[in-house]
């Protein structure tokens, strides 16, 4: 007769098995939620989550809000250069309607999105203003400018012409902002927005709990196609711009959440 295992070393045998399956399924998948990895595991949520941190801790996946993710899922993301071709005329649309919330004097910070980008451009002549960035973009064009213009620091992001990093969320943490404008790479309609990597999350979070007033901007492209990373929920924010058709259910939702909802015609 074969020795039985101990019931210690059969727990480890099965989450070894467990771990073995996540991994196999996030790589097919790129991204899987908690509920999701449950059911196909026939385990609790507590268990998963439990098995998610042991996996990111030994690097073979990412946790990103109720799920995780494989990290090549993070390399999908397409370039500045061919973000800011893509729907031009609805962006400049969203860019008026977000500019009319701004002050003409005070504190306002922008993200690297290329809908901020539009967004600077209508606000760099107010003489009163100070505009705090993270877009190198917006900080060349800043050369230029009325406003005051100021860059956080930090790493530069190729990809998305961005600072991230300690140093940006090092000088975030010393600063007040009257509005924030943040863009999204994803919107959905329940969880809010997200952005495809974990540091531009952390800028945009950051600068969020620095602004009393924060304003989402988002064409209609990214409406109920979220990404990896979630960086607000509906809470978070006071306005959406948008060019997207909201369904009823989704008006009422963000009415819930306190979100005014501005809906453009693009150009």
């Amino acid at each position: 007769m074969l020795p039985l295992a101990s019931p210690a070393l059969a727990g480890q045998v099965f989450a070894q098995e467990r771990h073995r399956v996540i991994e196999s399924i996030v790589r097919q998948k790129g991204r899987l939620t908690v509920g999701e990895l449950a059911l196909h595991l026939g385990a609790s949520d507590i268990t998963v989550r439990r098995d998610l941190r042991l996996l990111e801790a030994g690097g073979k996946l990412i946790r990103a809000h109720g799920g995780a993710l494989h990290p090549d899922f993070l390399d999908t993301e397409p370039g500045f250069e061919r973000k800011a071709v893509d729907a031009v005329g609805a962006k400049v649309a969203i860019a008026r309607a977000a500019a009319a919330e701004l002050p003409d004097r005070g504190h306002v910070f922008l993200d690297a999105g290329t809908t901020c980008l539009e967004v600077a451009r209508l606000i760099l002549d107010r003489r009163g203003l100070t505009i705090v960035t993270n877009s190198i973009p917006v900080l060349q064009l800043g050369t230029d400018a009325k406003a005051r213009v100021i860059g956080v620091g930090g790493e530069v992001r190729a990809v998305s012409q961005a600072l991230v990093g300690s140093v940006a969320l090092e000088w975030l943490g010393r600063l007040r902002f009257d509005v924030a404008v943040l863009s999204a790479s994803g919107i959905d309609s329940n969880d809010g927005a997200s952005t495809t990597e974990l540091s531009e999350a952390a800028v945009k979070q950051a600068a969020c709990g620095r602004a009393t007033k924060r304003v989402l901007v988002s064409h209609a492209a990214k409406w109920n196609k979220p990404v990896a990373v979630v960086f607000g929920g509906w809470d978070v924010f006071q306005f959406f711009v948008t060019d997207a058709r909201l369904t009823a259910p989704d008006k009422a939702r963000l009415r819930r959440a306190g979100v005014t909802l501005k809906v453009v015609s693009s150009l």
